[in-house]
């Protein structure tokens, strides 16, 4: 027995004086590296049809699409125009946010022509924007059945695939969770507050690693967010499609506080710059943004990952829409480097004003970490140690989810 328990003991020993001597080994190493470039799944987004999204100093572009793109009969899914959409966005060097939407002004629904064909669905035709618009059947059990598949099979092939960065959903105007110009009628022309859980909560079921989004108007009285705190517990982001026109802090904010201002921890938030003013758009990056407040500092309040800004090359110089998205996101500093024959430790910092919401490990050589960058708050920092060291040892950030020609790049002053 005391043998058993000398030999226990001259274990600890051993491996208590190989750990020590391995800190020991420990030694700072040299480190300097700049952020020069937009991150990836940050910053300014463009339109996939953009004729300056080739050029433009971005990372993401954004798209509509109508179901009906994807569906004509029952069950026959083809993913081809979704397929050619990621794939020139990639060869882009970017990632792209979708957005499915079955009403849009002054266009048909987006409803599959099979449902369209049944003799129990009634869609409405009214004005919107002075604009005939097609407005769903919310009625229809076999509409609303559809929406749920659809996002079902939609992510059984896409809540992987590294050219997606993104998905916005929602019902109404542009999918924008509304019908402010038109026949708002719940049950309608709009879901009615049974299948708007529903819908939500089998959002969070099927995407697993693709964030999704919801328009800050769901916060509206033609919600069930109010009433429901189990919907505010579900891991969404937001989106916000006039974030800065001239009364966003008081019609857009109190939304935002509505469905919780600290959603940015664990999910994107973003949107879109406003067009109910010409400025809105036209200054939106000037110094001080259309009204008084620099798009930084707006940015920054509500944590924004990326912000719409198809115009901007028109108005803007791609200095000022690449700083612009550099304000945007995650933002990596590395603060401490040491390295050993076979080790490396080192503690990075999120200087940004956002986490990034997908794994993301520090590599030395290729050799990862095994802790990863996800969720790491601004102003946080956070250590790391990775089973490889050497003499000259090469400090990258490594994510799965990037696509051919993207890098997370990484601040580092160290002498």
């Amino acid at each position: 027995m005391r043998s058993s328990q000398f030999l226990h003991s001259a274990v600890l020993v051993v491996v208590y004086l190989f750990s020590a001597d391995l800190a020991d080994d420990l030694k700072p190493q040299r480190l300097q590296s700049n952020l020069s470039s937009v991150q990836p799944m940050t910053g300014i987004a463009l339109w996939t049809t953009n004729e300056a999204a080739s050029t433009a100093p971005i990372q993401l572009e954004y798209a509509y699409l109508k179901y009906s793109q994807i569906v004509q009969e029952s069950g026959v899914y083809d993913w081809e125009p979704v397929e050619r959409l990621l794939t020139e966005v990639a060869g882009r060097k970017h990632q792209a946010i979708l957005r499915w939407h079955d009403t849009y002004v002054g266009e048909p629904t987006g409803v599959p022509d099979y449902i369209k064909r049944l003799p129990n669905y009634h869609e409405t035709t009214a004005l919107s924007e002075k604009k005939p618009t097609g407005f769903p059947d919310w009625s229809n059990q076999e509409w609303k059945a559809f929406v749920l598949q659809f996002y079902t099979r939609f992510a059984e092939k896409y809540d992987a695939d590294s050219r997606l960065a993104f998905v916005q959903a929602g019902f109404g105007l542009w999918a924008e969770y509304h019908i402010y110009d038109g026949p708002m009628k719940l049950g309608q022309t709009f879901p009615d507050k049974e299948f708007q859980p529903k819908f939500l909560k089998h959002l969070a079921s099927n995407f697993q690693e693709t964030p999704w989004m919801i328009s800050v108007d769901a916060a509206g009285d033609h919600t069930p967010f109010a009433k429901d705190t189990m919907l505010s517990e579900l891991q969404f982001g937001l989106f916000d499609d006039s974030f800065n026109h001239k009364r966003h802090s008081k019609e857009n904010e109190p939304n935002w506080r509505t469905l919780g201002m600290e959603r940015w921890k664990h999910s994107p938030t973003g949107g879109e710059f406003s067009f109910f003013a010409r400025k809105d758009q036209k200054e939106a990056l000037s110094p001080n943004g259309p009204y008084g407040i620099p798009f930084a500092d707006q940015a920054a309040k509500f944590h924004v990952s990326f912000i719409i800004g198809d115009d901007q090359p028109r108005f803007q110089s791609p200095e000022v829409i690449r700083n612009a998205g550099m304000a945007c996101g995650y933002r990596f500093k590395v603060n401490r480097f040491l390295t050993s024959s076979t080790a490396s430790e080192l503690e990075i910092e999120n200087t940004g004003i956002a986490p990034i919401y997908y794994h993301a490990y520090p590599a030395v050589d290729g050799v990862r970490s095994g802790t990863t960058l996800k969720g790491l708050e601004p102003g946080q920092r956070r250590q790391f140690r990775v089973a490889k060291g050497g003499a000259l040892p090469v400090v990258t950030i490594e994510c799965d989810r990037l696509v051919s020609g993207q890098k997370i790049g990484f601040e580092a002053d160290l002498p």
